[in-house]
């Protein structure tokens, strides 16, 4: 798992010095080309679809890092990718908080249905980051204040920026305030695969 992360051209974000409690990794998201173009870091509680752990009772927060990439040709030569910016950082953190946030009391075949729908008004969302259903959030990047676009819902929060050395942030989560939080360049990403 590590080795995706190690590969990556970009620097790696989480949370600061501040955050004292369990840190891990999940995967990262390649291209079509294989470099590593996205991934998290987590932070607290893992989350859980186990129904006996209710949503009420997980507390974490998921870092995200997307690598600012400029327009581009796609690998096969056929077409354009577009740019990344902060909509890519709101549209991954919003989908994955979606990946954990099972209404566990819905039957199994509506799940699919609930999932597509959700999907779709998380990428609405992430399209139109300066609309209403964003509100403006200042968190520490390095130290420095930053902007960020931030919202809530019943499963968590989302919020997603810019930020310096190339990439953006977006972070999800559930249980741990997002106003209380900073982030930071990890300085030694393999500290997150070694679990305490």
């Amino acid at each position: 798992m590590i080795e995706g992360y190690l590969a990556a051209d970009f620097p790696w974000y989480g949370l600061d010095d501040a955050f004292t409690g369990p840190r891990w990794l999940t995967q990262v998201g390649t291209g079509a080309d294989g470099s590593v173009e996205h991934g998290a870091t987590g932070h607290g509680q893992e989350p859980t679809l186990r129904a006996e752990l209710g949503h009420e009772d997980q507390r974490f927060t998921m870092v995200v890092t997307v690598a600012e990439r400029p327009v581009r040709r796609s690998p096969d030569g056929t077409g354009l990718l577009e740019a990344t910016s902060p909509a890519s950082a709101a549209w991954l953190a919003g989908s994955g908080l979606l990946a954990c946030t099972w209404p566990a009391q819905m039957e199994r075949a509506l799940r699919q249905d609930w999932l597509e729908q959700q999907t779709n008004i998380a990428w609405e969302l992430a399209d139109d980051l300066g609309g209403s259903g964003w509100s403006a959030l200042s968190l520490p990047v390095d130290g420095v204040p930053t902007p960020f676009h931030y919202r809530e819902s019943e499963y968590g929060w989302v919020l997603a920026g810019a930020a310096p050395h190339g990439v953006h942030i977006g972070a999800y989560g559930r249980g741990m305030s997002a106003y209380g939080l900073g982030f930071a360049v990890i300085k030694d990403i393999e500290s997150y695969s070694v679990r305490g």
